[in-house]
């Protein structure tokens, strides 16, 4: 259950790993968003640090990581870093009794994402996860569709991504989307998850899953061709596809019901389309320019009004679960 807590204004927020994700997609929002101010900022690249400091106007800047976590004037943390430290960060401020944001995936495994959701749970404490695209409108638009029943009863989903290896996984340069020990599932751990978590936000928890998963390219070690099958709770199935090492960019999501089908991209900003009594319909919603906008000002209305988020460290969790159960890891129950 999300915590039922409601905090005062202002929430002081400090992030912890101020990278190139915090530059327009979310750091902004907490700027921008009435009831929330960006206090401090933690990177430990100490040039790199003070530069973002000095072009987003915060004033407070730490290399500790610990030191800015455990700042008195700190009311809340977002971690912005890689996933394989979501845990060890998560649990600091877990402890430090300090609601808090994570970056998606919350964590590179489902037992990784438990231990975190747990000591939030334990003390009672906010956790929200940055699957931001339950708070978009476009897909707020997506999800009002589905609850009104616009395509009836909801038969089947699926999902085809694919995309071209770039210049930078051809080099054979690091890159931590597709180190297996940060990201075990590569450019699906980073993008697959969204899209994941979205489709469970529509059509509710998924109950069964299995999935295929390999290398095809060599051009590194992390998995880049996945496939898998699903059912949901309210008995519609499910398949996916993602590959990342295809000549033609794909992204299409149909959802078909027993009288229509909504399709849309998840990551193109593209018209949603739904058909349904004979009719075709178009809507075409923008993201806004800083794209987390909408999930941060959710997340204030939960912490200063009491107003649930769409988007926590429990539906996370699930995500985490469904990702494991597709790349076949153990331990994932």
């Amino acid at each position: 259950m999300p915590s039922s807590r409601v905090f005062s204004a202002p929430v002081n927020w400090g992030i912890i790993g101020c990278g190139n994700v915090t530059e327009v997609k979310s750091g902004p929002a907490y700027q921008q968003t009435e009831g929330f101010q960006l206090a401090a900022v933690m990177r430990r690249d100490v040039e790199k640090l003070e530069d973002y400091a000095r072009r987003h106007q915060v004033k407070k800047t730490y290399s500790d990581a610990d030191e800015l976590i455990q700042d008195p004037a700190i009311d809340a943390i977002y971690i912005a870093t890689p996933p394989d430290t979501h845990r060890y960060y998560g649990l600091k401020v877990a402890a430090a009794g300090k609601p808090c944001c994570i970056e998606k995936p919350l964590a590179p495994s489902y037992e990784d994402s438990r231990a975190i959701t747990t000591a939030f749970q334990e003390k009672n404490l906010p956790l929200f996860v940055a699957y931001y695209r339950r708070s978009l409108p476009r897909f707020v638009q997506v999800k009002r569709w589905l609850d009104e029943g616009a395509i009836g009863a909801v038969r089947h989903v699926s999902w085809q991504l694919n995309k071209p290896p770039g210049e930078y996984d051809r080099s054979g340069e690091y890159n931590w989307r597709t180190d297996p020990t940060v990201a075990p599932g590569g450019y699906f751990d980073d993008l697959a998850s969204h899209g994941l978590d979205l489709l469970t936000y529509f059509l509710g928890d998924i109950r069964t899953v299995h999935g295929i998963s390999l290398n095809q390219q060599g051009l590194y070690a992390a998995k880049d061709a996945i496939t898998a099958c699903w059912q949901h709770g309210s008995g519609a199935t499910g398949m996916g596809c993602w590959n990342f090492g295809s000549a033609i960019a794909t992204d299409r999501v149909e959802i078909f019901g027993s009288s229509g089908k909504i399709s849309f991209p998840v990551f193109e900003d593209q018209p949603l389309f739904l058909e349904g009594g004979g009719a075709q319909e178009q809507c075409m919603i923008e993201n806004p320019a800083t794209v987390q906008l909408p999930h941060v000002e959710n997340m204030k209305r939960q912490l200063l009004d009491g107003i649930p988020h769409p988007s926590t460290g429990k539906s996370a969790l699930h995500t985490s679960w469904v990702m494991d159960q597709i790349l076949g890891r153990t331990g994932a129950t």
